[in-house]
């Protein structure tokens, strides 16, 4: 009897640990509106499930190594495979565990406006060849992203005949205000674009061949967890696995954010709204904290 009772106290006990475990979810969003996007839903889904939520915006090599010594629990943005040198050392030790591919058919490279591309420009051995139109610059996102370091490498290794370029850094705001000014006047730029954003709507742009041996061809999107987050959290690895997203699905609420001033939560639930059936599978099988039924709790939530 007394056997008895200790095994349902450790049982209890596991239970209780597992449950403190997964009374809240940490995120990081890069800063890239697409992440921003994804982080949004996932965070007023697990809202309103009874989670508490915190979202961190860290760089990407910060996201990675957050994940891997446990002080964050999930990515939504690994963008593959333009990210593998930064992620594959920490897939190889199991420090960190890719749960999920959110995101198919994703674009992310050099790109130019079409008019541009139609003069002549539409391969990275091209660039030097504009060096004075496009006054020896290539416009990059965030520091520390690998997109950057990349073309910083082929400069300081002058490859393509890059030796003269400048990497210019910044957020992804202030790169598409610089391609705007330059566009509207008709000027040759040349920068980092990616699909899905609303960016290859509100400009005609072609992206350029030659960067394949980094950041290859048609890409995914990964989901990215802690060592160990869903086995620890099985109810949130469960909606991790489900969780996928489309191109039009995003560039639609990324327009909302970028060219309608939206706040991203607001952009998100009102985009849920119009499309409800997308809930019935990112929430099969996935309970609240207290163990009813998901999907009722999270229409209510977002107002269905």
């Amino acid at each position: 009897m007394l056997r008895t009772s200790a095994i349902a106290l450790v049982l209890m006990a596991s239970q209780a640990s597992a449950q403190s475990v997964c009374e809240s979810v940490s995120f990081s969003d890069v800063g890239w509106t697409d992440i921003t996007t994804t982080t949004s839903v996932a965070k007023q889904i697990l809202e309103a499930l009874g989670y508490d939520v915190d979202v961190s915006v860290l760089s990407v090599p910060v996201t990675f190594a957050s994940l891997s010594g446990g002080d964050v629990d999930v990515f939504l943005g690994n963008w593959m495979p333009a990210q593998n040198a930064g992620v594959e050392g920490y897939l190889a030790d199991g420090s960190i565990e890719s749960v999920n591919v959110n995101l198919t058919g994703t674009n992310y490279t050099l790109a130019v406006p079409t008019y541009t591309y139609d003069k002549g420009l539409k391969d990275f051995a091209d660039i030097a060849k504009f060096s004075d139109s496009l006054d020896e610059v290539i416009y990059g996102i965030e520091p520390g992203n690998e997109g950057n370091d990349y073309l910083v490498s082929l400069i300081d290794a002058n490859t393509h005949g890059l030796g003269e370029f400048e990497v210019k850094e910044s957020s992804e705001q202030g790169m598409l205000s610089q391609v705007r000014r330059l566009y509207d006047r008709g000027e040759d730029v040349v920068f980092l674009g990616w699909a899905p954003h609303p960016m290859n709507v509100n400009f005609d742009i072609s992206y350029l061949t030659g960067g394949e041996e980094f950041f290859g061809g048609e890409g995914v999107v990964n989901t990215l967890t802690r060592k160990g987050f869903s086995a620890d959290c099985p109810n949130v690895g469960t909606l991790l696995s489900q969780l996928n997203f489309t191109l039009p699905m995003e560039s639609e609420i990324m327009g909302s954010i970028l060219d309608d001033g939206e706040d991203a939560d607001d952009a998100v639930k009102a985009w849920v709204a119009k499309n409800p059936a997308v809930l019935d599978a990112w929430l099969d099988g996935v309970t609240t904290t207290s163990g009813a039924e998901g999907l009722p709790a999270v229409k209510t939530a977002f107002g269905l």
